[in-house]
Protein backbone atom coordinates (compact mmCIF):
# COMPACT_ATOMS: atom_id res chain seq x y z
CA UNK A 1 0.00 0.00 0.00
CA UNK A 2 1.36 3.42 -0.98
CA UNK A 3 2.22 5.81 1.83
CA UNK A 4 0.33 9.11 1.73
CA UNK A 5 2.21 12.02 3.27
CA UNK A 6 2.09 15.80 3.46
CA UNK A 7 4.41 18.15 1.61
CA UNK A 8 6.04 19.06 4.92
CA UNK A 9 6.70 15.39 5.75
CA UNK A 10 8.20 14.84 2.30
CA UNK A 11 10.44 17.87 2.67
CA UNK A 12 11.51 16.90 6.17
CA UNK A 13 12.39 13.39 5.01
CA UNK A 14 14.40 14.79 2.11
CA UNK A 15 16.48 17.15 4.27
CA UNK A 16 17.09 14.60 7.03
CA UNK A 17 18.04 11.92 4.53
CA UNK A 18 20.49 14.35 2.90
CA UNK A 19 22.12 15.09 6.26
CA UNK A 20 20.91 18.69 6.27
CA UNK A 21 18.50 18.54 9.23
CA UNK A 22 18.57 17.15 12.74
CA UNK A 23 21.67 15.90 14.53
CA UNK A 24 24.97 15.83 12.67
CA UNK A 25 25.20 12.28 11.29
CA UNK A 26 28.42 12.60 9.31
CA UNK A 27 31.85 13.65 10.54
CA UNK A 28 35.35 13.72 9.05
CA UNK A 29 36.55 11.61 6.13
CA UNK A 30 34.56 8.60 7.34
CA UNK A 31 31.48 10.80 7.28
CA UNK A 32 32.24 11.89 3.71
CA UNK A 33 32.44 8.26 2.62
CA UNK A 34 29.26 7.32 4.51
CA UNK A 35 27.37 10.16 2.85
CA UNK A 36 28.85 9.35 -0.55
CA UNK A 37 27.71 5.73 -0.24
CA UNK A 38 24.17 6.99 0.35
CA UNK A 39 24.13 9.28 -2.71
CA UNK A 40 26.90 7.81 -4.96
CA UNK A 41 27.49 11.09 -6.83
CA UNK A 42 28.72 14.61 -6.01
CA UNK A 43 28.56 17.18 -8.80
CA UNK A 44 31.61 19.28 -9.69
CA UNK A 45 31.72 22.84 -10.99
CA UNK A 46 34.90 24.90 -11.62
CA UNK A 47 33.60 28.21 -10.20
CA UNK A 48 35.14 29.13 -6.86
CA UNK A 49 33.56 32.18 -5.23
CA UNK A 50 33.46 30.86 -1.67
CA UNK A 51 34.55 27.29 -2.46
CA UNK A 52 34.03 24.72 -5.20
CA UNK A 53 30.60 23.13 -5.46
CA UNK A 54 31.65 19.73 -3.97
CA UNK A 55 33.20 21.47 -0.98
CA UNK A 56 30.08 23.58 -0.46
CA UNK A 57 27.92 20.44 -0.57
CA UNK A 58 30.06 18.70 2.03
CA UNK A 59 30.48 21.60 4.45
CA UNK A 60 26.71 21.63 4.93
CA UNK A 61 26.64 17.93 5.92
CA UNK A 62 30.01 16.89 7.32
CA UNK A 63 30.87 18.07 10.80
CA UNK A 64 34.34 19.59 10.84
CA UNK A 65 34.73 19.37 7.06
CA UNK A 66 37.95 20.71 5.54
CA UNK A 67 38.60 20.89 1.80
CA UNK A 68 41.79 18.83 2.03
CA UNK A 69 39.74 15.86 3.29
CA UNK A 70 38.14 15.49 -0.13
CA UNK A 71 41.49 15.83 -1.92
CA UNK A 72 42.95 13.06 0.24
CA UNK A 73 40.05 10.72 -0.59
CA UNK A 74 40.39 11.54 -4.29
CA UNK A 75 44.12 11.72 -4.93
CA UNK A 76 45.83 9.85 -2.10
CA UNK A 77 43.51 7.13 -0.87
CA UNK A 78 41.72 6.78 -4.24
CA UNK A 79 38.42 5.89 -2.61
CA UNK A 80 36.82 8.46 -4.92
CA UNK A 81 37.54 9.49 -8.51
CA UNK A 82 36.65 12.26 -10.95
CA UNK A 83 34.23 11.06 -13.60
CA UNK A 84 31.11 11.76 -15.63
CA UNK A 85 27.68 11.10 -14.15
CA UNK A 86 25.50 14.11 -13.27
CA UNK A 87 27.75 16.07 -15.62
CA UNK A 88 31.31 16.23 -14.20
CA UNK A 89 31.18 14.58 -10.80
CA UNK A 90 33.03 12.90 -7.98
CA UNK A 91 32.23 9.19 -7.75
CA UNK A 92 32.95 6.15 -5.63
CA UNK A 93 35.86 4.05 -6.87
CA UNK A 94 33.86 0.93 -6.03
CA UNK A 95 31.39 2.02 -8.73
CA UNK A 96 34.06 2.08 -11.47
CA UNK A 97 32.92 -1.26 -12.99
CA UNK A 98 29.33 0.04 -13.27
CA UNK A 99 30.42 2.72 -15.75
CA UNK A 100 31.99 0.22 -18.17
CA UNK A 101 29.11 0.65 -20.62
CA UNK A 102 29.65 4.41 -20.70
CA UNK A 103 33.41 4.08 -21.24
CA UNK A 104 33.18 1.44 -23.95
CA UNK A 105 33.31 2.81 -27.44
CA UNK A 106 34.56 6.26 -26.46
CA UNK A 107 37.89 5.86 -28.23
CA UNK A 108 36.23 4.18 -31.21
CA UNK A 109 34.14 7.30 -31.64
CA UNK A 110 37.06 9.68 -31.14
CA UNK A 111 39.10 7.71 -33.68
CA UNK A 112 36.75 8.99 -36.38
CA UNK A 113 38.69 12.26 -36.10
CA UNK A 114 41.98 11.63 -37.96
CA UNK A 115 43.89 14.12 -35.82
CA UNK A 116 42.87 12.40 -32.60
CA UNK A 117 43.47 9.00 -34.16
CA UNK A 118 47.08 10.02 -34.80
CA UNK A 119 47.68 11.61 -31.39
CA UNK A 120 46.08 9.13 -28.97
CA UNK A 121 48.86 6.49 -29.27
CA UNK A 122 51.51 9.21 -29.00
CA UNK A 123 50.02 10.62 -25.81
CA UNK A 124 49.67 7.18 -24.26
CA UNK A 125 53.36 6.53 -24.94
CA UNK A 126 54.31 9.86 -23.44
CA UNK A 127 52.28 9.14 -20.29
CA UNK A 128 53.95 5.74 -20.08
CA UNK A 129 57.41 7.28 -20.31
CA UNK A 130 57.01 10.59 -18.48
CA UNK A 131 54.12 10.14 -16.07
CA UNK A 132 51.39 12.71 -15.30
CA UNK A 133 50.60 15.37 -17.90
CA UNK A 134 48.24 18.31 -18.19
CA UNK A 135 47.06 19.76 -21.47
CA UNK A 136 49.61 22.55 -21.00
CA UNK A 137 52.38 19.93 -21.19
CA UNK A 138 51.38 18.96 -24.73
CA UNK A 139 52.28 21.00 -27.78
CA UNK A 140 49.16 20.27 -29.86
CA UNK A 141 47.74 23.79 -30.15
CA UNK A 142 45.44 23.39 -33.14
CA UNK A 143 41.75 23.76 -32.26
CA UNK A 144 39.00 21.33 -33.17
CA UNK A 145 35.26 21.22 -32.57
CA UNK A 146 34.51 19.77 -29.14
CA UNK A 147 31.31 19.19 -27.11
CA UNK A 148 32.00 22.28 -24.96
CA UNK A 149 33.10 24.48 -27.87
CA UNK A 150 36.36 24.69 -29.83
CA UNK A 151 39.23 23.14 -27.88
CA UNK A 152 42.94 22.63 -28.34
CA UNK A 153 43.94 19.17 -29.53
CA UNK A 154 45.98 18.70 -26.35
CA UNK A 155 42.83 19.02 -24.24
CA UNK A 156 40.72 16.93 -26.61
CA UNK A 157 43.09 13.99 -26.66
CA UNK A 158 43.46 13.87 -22.88
CA UNK A 159 39.71 14.18 -22.35
CA UNK A 160 39.11 11.40 -24.88
CA UNK A 161 41.41 9.11 -22.92
CA UNK A 162 39.78 10.24 -19.68
CA UNK A 163 36.23 9.45 -20.79
CA UNK A 164 37.41 6.10 -22.12
CA UNK A 165 38.92 5.28 -18.72
CA UNK A 166 42.46 4.96 -20.05
CA UNK A 167 43.63 7.85 -17.89
CA UNK A 168 42.46 9.25 -14.58
CA UNK A 169 42.85 12.63 -12.91
CA UNK A 170 45.97 12.13 -10.82
CA UNK A 171 45.63 15.50 -9.09
CA UNK A 172 44.53 19.07 -9.69
CA UNK A 173 46.22 22.41 -9.26
CA UNK A 174 43.26 24.75 -8.99
CA UNK A 175 41.11 23.63 -11.91
CA UNK A 176 44.05 22.35 -13.99
CA UNK A 177 43.88 18.57 -14.27
CA UNK A 178 46.95 16.36 -14.37
CA UNK A 179 46.26 12.98 -15.95
CA UNK A 180 48.03 9.66 -15.56
CA UNK A 181 47.43 6.07 -16.66
CA UNK A 182 44.51 4.66 -14.70
CA UNK A 183 46.19 1.33 -14.01
CA UNK A 184 48.83 3.14 -11.95
CA UNK A 185 46.26 4.43 -9.47
CA UNK A 186 43.23 2.14 -9.20
CA UNK A 187 43.50 -1.40 -7.82
CA UNK A 188 43.46 -4.32 -10.24
CA UNK A 189 40.39 -5.85 -8.60
CA UNK A 190 38.43 -2.71 -9.50
CA UNK A 191 39.78 -2.39 -13.05
CA UNK A 192 39.33 -6.08 -13.84
CA UNK A 193 35.86 -6.45 -12.31
CA UNK A 194 33.09 -7.35 -14.74
CA UNK A 195 30.20 -5.00 -15.44
CA UNK A 196 27.52 -5.83 -12.82
CA UNK A 197 24.80 -4.64 -15.23
CA UNK A 198 25.15 -7.00 -18.21
CA UNK A 199 21.92 -6.07 -20.02
CA UNK A 200 20.61 -2.68 -21.07
CA UNK A 201 17.60 -3.12 -18.77
CA UNK A 202 19.93 -3.84 -15.85
CA UNK A 203 21.88 -0.71 -16.67
CA UNK A 204 18.77 1.46 -16.87
CA UNK A 205 17.52 0.07 -13.56
CA UNK A 206 20.86 0.93 -11.98
CA UNK A 207 20.78 4.46 -13.39
CA UNK A 208 17.26 5.17 -12.13
CA UNK A 209 17.89 3.68 -8.70
CA UNK A 210 21.12 5.69 -8.51
CA UNK A 211 19.41 9.01 -9.28
CA UNK A 212 16.63 8.38 -6.75
CA UNK A 213 19.30 7.67 -4.15
CA UNK A 214 21.39 10.70 -5.11
CA UNK A 215 18.49 12.99 -4.19
CA UNK A 216 16.56 10.81 -1.74
CA UNK A 217 13.10 11.19 -3.24
CA UNK A 218 12.29 11.67 -6.93
CA UNK A 219 9.49 11.49 -9.46
CA UNK A 220 9.42 10.04 -12.97
CA UNK A 221 9.40 13.37 -14.80
CA UNK A 222 11.89 14.74 -17.28
CA UNK A 223 14.14 17.41 -15.82
CA UNK A 224 17.62 18.28 -14.65
CA UNK A 225 17.71 15.35 -12.23
CA UNK A 226 18.32 13.11 -15.27
CA UNK A 227 21.14 15.16 -16.81
CA UNK A 228 24.26 13.28 -17.83
CA UNK A 229 22.45 10.09 -18.77
CA UNK A 230 22.70 9.35 -22.47
CA UNK A 231 20.66 6.77 -24.34
CA UNK A 232 17.78 6.40 -21.89
CA UNK A 233 14.54 7.81 -23.26
CA UNK A 234 11.35 8.52 -21.28
CA UNK A 235 9.79 5.14 -22.14
CA UNK A 236 12.93 3.30 -21.05
CA UNK A 237 13.06 5.27 -17.81
CA UNK A 238 9.41 4.46 -17.10
CA UNK A 239 10.05 0.77 -17.74
CA UNK A 240 12.96 0.91 -15.28
CA UNK A 241 10.71 2.46 -12.61
CA UNK A 242 8.19 -0.34 -13.15
CA UNK A 243 10.84 -3.07 -12.86
CA UNK A 244 12.29 -1.52 -9.71
CA UNK A 245 8.82 -1.38 -8.16
CA UNK A 246 8.15 -5.04 -8.99
CA UNK A 247 11.49 -6.02 -7.48
CA UNK A 248 10.71 -4.08 -4.31
CA UNK A 249 13.82 -1.91 -4.69
CA UNK A 250 11.80 1.31 -4.63
CA UNK A 251 8.48 2.33 -3.07
CA UNK A 252 5.89 4.77 -4.35
CA UNK A 253 4.85 7.66 -2.11
CA UNK A 254 1.84 9.90 -2.64
CA UNK A 255 2.15 13.50 -1.48
CA UNK A 256 -1.11 15.27 -0.73
CA UNK A 257 -1.83 17.80 -3.46
CA UNK A 258 0.60 16.07 -5.83
CA UNK A 259 -1.38 12.91 -6.50
CA UNK A 260 -0.77 13.05 -10.26
CA UNK A 261 2.99 12.89 -9.74
CA UNK A 262 3.91 10.13 -7.27
CA UNK A 263 7.36 10.19 -5.72
CA UNK A 264 9.69 7.25 -5.22
CA UNK A 265 12.17 6.36 -2.50
CA UNK A 266 14.63 3.49 -2.20
CA UNK A 267 13.41 0.56 -0.12
CA UNK A 268 16.28 1.03 2.32
CA UNK A 269 15.02 4.54 3.13
CA UNK A 270 11.50 3.46 4.11
CA UNK A 271 12.38 3.14 7.85
CA UNK A 272 13.52 6.78 7.89
CA UNK A 273 10.41 7.88 6.03
CA UNK A 274 8.22 6.05 8.56
CA UNK A 275 10.07 7.77 11.42
CA UNK A 276 9.28 11.13 9.82
CA UNK A 277 5.64 10.13 9.35
CA UNK A 278 5.43 9.17 13.05
CA UNK A 279 6.93 12.53 13.97
CA UNK A 280 10.02 11.12 15.67
CA UNK A 281 12.59 13.68 16.82
CA UNK A 282 15.82 13.67 14.84
CA UNK A 283 17.54 16.31 16.91
CA UNK A 284 17.69 20.10 17.02
CA UNK A 285 17.24 22.13 13.87
CA UNK A 286 20.31 23.69 12.32
CA UNK A 287 20.76 26.20 9.53
CA UNK A 288 22.85 25.33 6.48
CA UNK A 289 24.11 27.21 3.43
CA UNK A 290 23.73 24.95 0.40
CA UNK A 291 25.75 24.66 -2.79
CA UNK A 292 24.21 25.93 -6.05
CA UNK A 293 24.39 22.40 -7.52
CA UNK A 294 23.57 20.60 -4.28
CA UNK A 295 22.10 17.11 -4.70
CA UNK A 296 18.89 18.21 -3.02
CA UNK A 297 18.47 20.89 -5.73
CA UNK A 298 18.97 18.65 -8.75
CA UNK A 299 15.25 18.80 -9.55
CA UNK A 300 14.29 22.38 -8.82
CA UNK A 301 10.67 21.86 -9.91
CA UNK A 302 10.38 19.22 -7.20
CA UNK A 303 11.84 21.63 -4.62
CA UNK A 304 9.31 24.26 -5.70
CA UNK A 305 6.45 21.76 -5.30
CA UNK A 306 7.55 20.49 -1.89
CA UNK A 307 8.89 23.64 -0.27
CA UNK A 308 7.51 26.52 -2.34
CA UNK A 309 11.14 27.57 -2.87
CA UNK A 310 11.91 28.76 -6.41
CA UNK A 311 15.68 28.66 -6.91
CA UNK A 312 17.52 29.71 -10.04
CA UNK A 313 21.30 29.85 -10.21
CA UNK A 314 21.92 33.17 -11.94
CA UNK A 315 25.67 33.05 -12.65
CA UNK A 316 25.12 32.71 -16.39
CA UNK A 317 22.48 35.44 -16.61
CA UNK A 318 23.42 38.99 -17.63
CA UNK A 319 23.60 41.18 -14.52
CA UNK A 320 20.54 43.22 -15.53
CA UNK A 321 18.42 40.05 -15.69
CA UNK A 322 19.32 38.73 -12.25
CA UNK A 323 16.61 38.81 -9.61
CA UNK A 324 19.03 38.28 -6.73
CA UNK A 325 22.72 38.13 -7.62
CA UNK A 326 25.66 36.36 -9.21
CA UNK A 327 26.40 33.59 -6.69
CA UNK A 328 23.37 33.39 -4.41
CA UNK A 329 23.02 30.27 -2.28
CA UNK A 330 19.95 28.72 -0.62
CA UNK A 331 19.68 28.51 3.17
CA UNK A 332 17.75 25.80 5.01
CA UNK A 333 16.82 25.38 8.64
CA UNK A 334 14.99 22.39 10.06
CA UNK A 335 12.50 21.23 7.45
CA UNK A 336 12.27 24.34 5.28
CA UNK A 337 14.13 26.75 3.06
CA UNK A 338 14.32 30.03 4.96
CA UNK A 339 16.12 32.30 2.51
CA UNK A 340 19.06 32.93 0.22
CA UNK A 341 22.40 34.54 0.82
CA UNK A 342 25.16 35.97 -1.37
CA UNK A 343 28.55 35.44 0.32
CA UNK A 344 31.78 36.59 -1.34
CA UNK A 345 35.25 35.75 -0.08
CA UNK A 346 37.75 38.63 -0.13
CA UNK A 347 40.88 36.49 -0.11
CA UNK A 348 43.28 39.42 0.26
CA UNK A 349 41.76 40.58 3.55
CA UNK A 350 40.46 37.10 4.51
CA UNK A 351 37.00 38.55 4.95
CA UNK A 352 33.70 36.84 4.19
CA UNK A 353 31.48 39.59 2.80
CA UNK A 354 27.72 39.14 2.89
CA UNK A 355 26.58 40.94 -0.22
CA UNK A 356 22.91 40.05 0.06
CA UNK A 357 20.31 38.35 2.27
CA UNK A 358 16.75 37.56 1.18
CA UNK A 359 14.49 35.77 3.71
CA UNK A 360 11.64 33.73 2.29
CA UNK A 361 8.14 35.24 2.53
CA UNK A 362 6.45 34.27 5.78
CA UNK A 363 9.68 33.43 7.61
CA UNK A 364 10.13 35.61 10.69
CA UNK A 365 13.45 36.32 12.48
CA UNK A 366 12.78 34.56 15.77
CA UNK A 367 15.57 34.47 18.34
CA UNK A 368 16.07 30.73 17.77
CA UNK A 369 16.29 31.19 14.03
CA UNK A 370 18.75 34.09 14.36
CA UNK A 371 20.89 32.03 16.73
CA UNK A 372 20.87 29.15 14.23
CA UNK A 373 21.90 31.49 11.42
CA UNK A 374 24.70 32.97 13.54
CA UNK A 375 26.08 29.47 14.17
CA UNK A 376 25.74 28.66 10.46
CA UNK A 377 27.67 31.82 9.48
CA UNK A 378 30.41 30.96 11.99
CA UNK A 379 30.79 27.46 10.52
CA UNK A 380 30.74 28.77 6.98
CA UNK A 381 33.33 31.44 7.77
CA UNK A 382 35.66 28.80 9.23
CA UNK A 383 35.12 26.60 6.17
CA UNK A 384 36.16 29.40 3.78
CA UNK A 385 39.28 30.22 5.80
CA UNK A 386 38.10 33.77 6.43
CA UNK A 387 39.02 35.46 9.69
CA UNK A 388 36.10 37.86 9.85
CA UNK A 389 32.62 38.53 8.47
CA UNK A 390 31.46 41.85 7.10
CA UNK A 391 28.24 43.15 5.66
CA UNK A 392 28.23 44.97 2.32
CA UNK A 393 26.66 48.19 3.55
CA UNK A 394 25.99 49.35 -0.01
CA UNK A 395 23.71 46.40 -0.72
CA UNK A 396 19.96 46.97 -0.99
CA UNK A 397 19.39 44.19 1.53
CA UNK A 398 21.85 45.54 4.14
CA UNK A 399 19.19 46.61 6.63
CA UNK A 400 17.40 43.25 6.36
CA UNK A 401 20.69 41.40 6.74
CA UNK A 402 21.57 43.34 9.93
CA UNK A 403 18.22 42.39 11.41
CA UNK A 404 18.65 38.69 10.64
CA UNK A 405 22.37 37.98 10.76
CA UNK A 406 23.64 40.05 13.70
CA UNK A 407 26.61 41.31 11.67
Amino acid sequence: MDRVITRRQAGRFLLIRQGLSGEWRFEGKEGIMDWMRSVRCLQFDPLNVVGYNPHLVLQARIKGFRSEMLDELLYRERLLFDGWDKNMSILLTEDWPCFARRRSGVLDGRMMNPKLRELIPQVLRRLEERGPLSSADLEFHEKIDWPWGPARLSRAVLESLFFAGEVIVRHKEGTRKYYDLTRRHLPAEVLEASDPNPSEDDYHDWLVLRRIGAIGMLWNKSGDAWLGIGGMKTAQRTAAFERLLRKGLIHQVIVEGMEKDPLYVKAEDIPLLDEVIRGEDHGPDRASILAPLDNVLWDRRLILELFGFDYRWEVYKPAVERKYGYYVLPVTCGDRFIGRIEPVLDRASRTLVIRGWWPEPGVEPSEDLKAGLADCIRRFTAFTGAERVALDETAKTAAEARKWLNI
